[in-house]
C-alpha cells in the first residue's frame, strides 16, 4: 500500500507556509510510511509524480481560509472544493490537482489548515505552528479522518 502526502504552500507567505513545514518536519522526522511530496505553490506540477506513486490515499495539506480561527484544521471533501470557493495563493486552483488524479488515486483526503496571517515575509503564527505538529504527530498512524472535523 502506497501512501501519498502532498504538503502545499509558500514558506515566504507567512501561514501559508504550512505544507512546506509539514514536509519539512516529516524529512526531518518521518512519521507512518508516507511518501512526502512538498508540492510549494505549483502542486499540479507534481501530478505525473503522484500518478506514476499510484497511491492508494493522496493526503494534501494546505492552508486555508474556511472562515474558522486560526489553527483549526478541517477535512474538506475534494469534490467540494470548487463549490466552497476556498481561497489559496496557488497558480491553479486545488480542484484541478484532484480531477487530474481521481481515476489514479483511491482515496483523496485534504486537510485544510486555517491560516491567520498570510503575506509576503510574515513569520508563521503560532496556532498554525502548532495546527502542523500535531498534524505531523497524526500521521504515524493515521486512520480515515484521524478525529479532523469535516467542514
Amino acid at each position: 500500500m502506497t501512501d501519498v502526502l502532498l504538503c502545499v504552500g509558500n514558506s515566504m507567505m507567512g501561514d501559508d507556509g504550512a505544507g512546506p513545514l509539514l514536509a519539512e518536519m516529516c524529512q526531518t522526522s518521518p512519521r507512518g510510511e508516507w511518501v512526502v511530496i512538498d508540492g510549494g505553490s505549483a502542486p499540479e506540477n507534481d501530478i505525473v509524480a503522484i500518478r506514476e506513486l499510484r497511491p492508494d490515499r493522496l493526503l494534501i495539506v494546505d492552508a486555508t481560509d474556511m472562515g474558522l480561527n486560526p489553527g483549526e484544521m478541517r477535512i474538506i471533501d475534494p469534490e467540494d472544493i470548487a463549490e466552497l470557493f476556498l481561497m489559496t495563493t496557488h497558480n491553479m486552483p486545488l480542484n484541478y490537482l484532484v480531477e487530474q488524479l481521481q481515476d489514479d488515486v483511491k482515496q483523496v483526503i485534504f486537510v485544510g489548515i486555517q491560516p491567520d496571517i498570510v503575506g509576503f515575509c510574515y513569520p508563521m503564527t503560532e496556532p498554525v505552528r502548532r495546527a502542523v505538529e500535531d498534524l505531523h504527530r497524526r500521521l504515524e498512524n493515521w486512520q480515515e479522518q484521524e478525529g479532523i472535523s469535516q467542514l
